[in-house]
This record gives C-alpha cells, sequence and structure tokens, in this order.
C-alpha cells in the first residue's frame, strides 16, 4: 500500500475514533418484556363479586393496571385449589403472562410445580412459604388489626362471649383468631372465643349458619376469615331486631352491609405490593433468576393494611362513645379508655421500631402451656407457621 493511500486511512480511523469517544455513553437497558408490554396474570380462588379477599385483589390488579400504560392484566376467578395448575399451564402457553400472582394459600404447591416446569417466567405466589428462583412470595397480613378489633370487642361484648367464623385451619387464619382472641383477653380477661369452621373460603350459606350458631350460644360479637359480608349482615338484621350483635368486616370495605353493628374491620392495600412487584420486573430489578429469598411481608408499617369497616374510617362513629365509657388499666399507659388505647397501639404497631406486638409474652395455649416467655415475641417464621391457639379461644383447631 503506497503511502499517499495508507495516510488518509490512518486519518479517518483516528477521527472516527474521536467521534465514537465523544458519544455520550449509552445506559444498559435491562433484558426482558419490560422493554415494552408486560403482561401480568392473576388467579383468585373465589369470585371477584365477592366483597371480601378476591374483590381485594381484582380492584388492586385494576389500580396497577390503570397506573402503568406499559401493563396488561387477565385474571382467572373461581378456580378451584386442585386445579390450579391448569389454569397455569393455560396462562403460559396460551395467554402468554410474564408474570402470574397466585393468590390463596392453597396454590402453593401447583405454583411451585409451575415454576419449575416453567423456569423463563416469573412467578408470584400469595401467603405461601414456598419460594423458587423465579416465583417469590408476599402477604399483606392483618393480625395486628385484628388484635385491635380484639381490644374493642372485649370492650363490647355484655355476654362474655366472643365468636369467630373461620374458613380454613391454616396458620394465616389461626394467626388471625390468636391474635383477635388476645385483643378481646387485653380488655376482657374472662371473655372467651368461640370458633366455627367453614373449611371453605367462600360460602355464605355456611357462614350464615356459623354466625346465627354462636349467636344461639349467647355470642353477641362476631368476626370472621370468610369472603363475603354474610357475618356482617347477619349482625345487623339481630341488631335491628332488637338484639344488639356487632361485627369486625373483612379485607373489603363493608360498612354499607352494617351502618348499626359493624364496629370496625381489616382493609387491604394489595396495589401497594403489586406496584412494587412489578416495576421491579419492568426495570429489570427481578428476573426469574433472583426470586429465591423475596419475600413481601406489608403490615401496618408498610401500609399494606389498614383499620377500619371503610376506608378512612377506622372506627364507626356510633360506637366512639361506648369505647370511651370502658376503661382499663395498662402497666405502662396507666388508666385509659379502650377507644383511646386502640389509638395509641395502633400508633405504637405503625412506629418503624414497632413499639408493640401483640406477640409479646408471657402467651400461652389454650391447654395452659407457655408458648411465649415474657418479654419475647414471636418471630415471623413463628408467625407465618403457627399451629395453636392462645388461652381463651375455646374452639377446636382441626389437626
Amino acid at each position: 500500500m503506497s503511502k499517499r493511500l495508507w495516510t488518509p486511512i490512518v486519518l479517518i480511523v483516528v477521527i472516527a475514533l474521536v467521534l465514537v469517544a465523544c458519544q455520550p455513553k449509552a445506559t444498559p437497558t435491562p433484558a426482558g418484556p419490560q422493554l415494552g408490554k408486560l403482561k401480568a396474570c392473576f388467579i383468585y380462588v373465589g369470585p371477584i363479586g365477592d366483597i371480601g379477599w378476591t374483590h381485594a385483589h381484582d380492584q388492586a390488579r385494576q389500580i396497577v393496571e390503570k397506573e402503568f400504560p406499559w401493563l396488561e392484566t387477565a385474571y382467572a376467578e373461581s378456580v378451584p385449589e386442585a386445579d390450579v395448575e391448569r389454569f397455569l399451564d393455560r396462562f403460559i402457553v396460551e395467554e402468554k403472562c410474564d408474570v402470574v400472582f397466585t393468590t390463596s394459600f392453597g396454590f402453593m404447591d401447583g405454583t411451585l410445580a409451575a415454576a419449575q416446569k416453567y423456569p423463563d417466567k416469573i412467578f408470584f405466589h400469595c401467603s405461601g412459604y414456598k419460594r423458587a428462583p423465579n416465583m417469590g412470595t408476599y402477604m399483606a397480613d392483618f393480625y395486628q388489626v385484628y388484635y385491635l378489633n380484639g381490644l374493642m370487642a372485649g370492650a363490647l361484648t355484655k355476654s362474655g362471649k366472643v365468636g369467630y367464623v373461620a374458613a380454613h385451619p391454616i396458620p394465616e387464619v389461626v394467626r388471625h383468631i390468636n391474635a383477635f382472641t388476645i385483643g378481646v383477653r387485653e380488655v376482657n380477661p374472662n371473655a372467651t372465643v368461640d370458633v366455627r369452621w367453614l373449611f371453605s373460603w367462600y360460602d355464605p350459606a355456611k357462614a350464615r349458619q356459623a354466625a346465627e350458631a354462636l349467636i344461639a350460644e349467647g355470642v353477641d360479637v362476631l368476626a370472621f376469615t370468610e369472603d363475603s359480608p354474610t357475618v356482617v349482615q347477619v349482625a345487623e338484621e339481630y341488631t335491628n331486631k332488637g338484639q344488639p350483635v356487632y361485627s369486625f368486616s373483612h379485607y373489603s370495605p363493608m360498612a354499607q352491609f352494617g351502618p348499626n353493628s359493624l364496629v370496625s374491620g381489616q382493609l387491604v392495600h394489595w396495589e401497594r405490593i403489586y406496584e412494587d412487584i412489578l416495576m421491579k420486573v419492568y426495570l429489570g430489578l427481578y428476573t426469574n433468576k433472583n426470586l429465591e429469598n423475596v419475600d413481601y411481608w406489608y403490615i401496618l408499617g408498610q401500609k399494606g393494611v389498614e383499620l377500619g369497616g371503610d376506608f378512612g374510617v377506622p372506627i364507626n362513629p356510633k360506637f366512639e362513645a361506648p369505647l370511651k365509657a370502658v376503661k382499663v388499666k395498662d402497666p405502662l399507659l396507666g388508666e385509659i379508655s379502650v377507644y383511646d388505647l386502640v389509638f395509641k397501639r395502633l400508633e405504637q404497631m405503625v412506629d418503624p421500631a414497632v413499639l408493640f406486638d401483640p406477640f409479646t409474652g408471657p402467651l400461652k395455649d389454650q391447654t395452659g402451656q407457655e408458648r411465649v416467655k415474657p418479654g419475647q415475641r414471636l418471630s415471623l417464621y413463628e408467625l407465618t407457621t403457627i399451629d395453636w391457639f392462645v388461652e381463651g379461644n375455646i374452639g377446636e383447631l382441626p389437626r
């Protein structure tokens, strides 16, 4: 090659290198479906119109779909727990879902099987404890709110008999019954809590039967874990007939079903968990390789749950005076009304340091055996695997 030809080539290369060097550095972009649309699919155990658990999940699905323009969603409702794998196959193969949320404890093993079958997809299971590289878990838990409900129930019962209509004897439900019972007994040490099991998440007919059976035995305050407003409606019917029965709602706003009898309840903000998960998937922070230790546990401090029978109304105003009239003595707070105690405990549990927890010892089980030593608290693992009833619960826990 001649010297005259070589010189222009060198000059061109130098100019090209300078131009490249002057270009702004490219920001690495995450790989995966987040570069375009992201499709998230939801599998529900109940109907979306249950006004309970499934209704709350579906409300959150609609919120995040409106919030994120890059998000597309689909759902299946009233899916039997034993049939979840078939629906998971359909969502992955036919619906082409990138992320699948399964929203019942009984979906856990089926979700894990699907995660192993489809390792390139992302799965999140609600309320369970099994995880995989492409499968995380999440829960917005009510045990603190059930405790607050229990304080009010203990103050309002005239018979000293409180009832609980329960779905399934799994740790989540047992934890909530125990927290409720601890609250009841804190202000009314002689009161008892009786449980009726439905063995179903959604069965309004059985819920009515159980509530009425408890009332027939002298129960005058009811809480529940069942995905309909039936228990609230039963309490309202008895109250309007002149036999006051008070209730606490579950998961969704139910004040409209018990204006005269609903005291408070538990409300959930699933959208806060779904927002966080979906944004992190979209940004490539969550992948099919790094979810084995991802476990969301949103309680009062994380604003995943809220006290009240309707959003923004922690206690039905009709019950403010009766709750203020009942005074209790607390070792640290002195004499205090139950109304004020509820809000003090709420303040303590919302505090980042979690200044109070219902599952602080000493705690005994219903046989009188000490389960939590004085000053100790149950760990998260112990809370999520609890299989015993606290003292004061006279119901049976099926094994």
